[in-house]
């Protein structure tokens, strides 16, 4: 029980002091540039460590995984359309699956 406490404690802790630091030690505007640039990037990048993992690993098989992203890079890449890269990856997964179906992979 005490060692619960213990975790719960220095998870609370990292986390406030995290979120306490920047607030208390930054007080004017960041005029560096690179600095800037890298926070601004931040949760575009956070946002693709999440997702990135998640598509590969979502279907019944990391070859249905790896042929929906491929063809989702290839329609945002010439289209742009989100509707439709969503569309299309979604039609590549599954008929991805159900050649591998048939073919007996899955």
């Amino acid at each position: 029980m005490y060692s619960y406490i213990l975790y719960l404690a220095v998870a609370a802790g990292t986390l406030y002091l995290i979120r306490m630091l920047p607030l208390s030690l930054i007080r004017k505007d960041i005029k560096n540039k690179y600095i800037r640039s890298f926070l601004y990037y931040v949760p575009f990048v956070t946002l693709a460590v999440m997702t990135v993992p998640a598509i590969f690993y979502a279907t019944g098989s990391i070859i249905s995984g790896i042929a929906g992203f491929a063809t989702g890079l290839i329609l945002a890449f010439f289209d742009g359309n989100l509707f439709r890269v969503a569309l299309g990856s979604c039609l590549a997964v599954l008929l991805t699956e159900w050649i591998l179906s048939l073919a007996g992979y899955l």
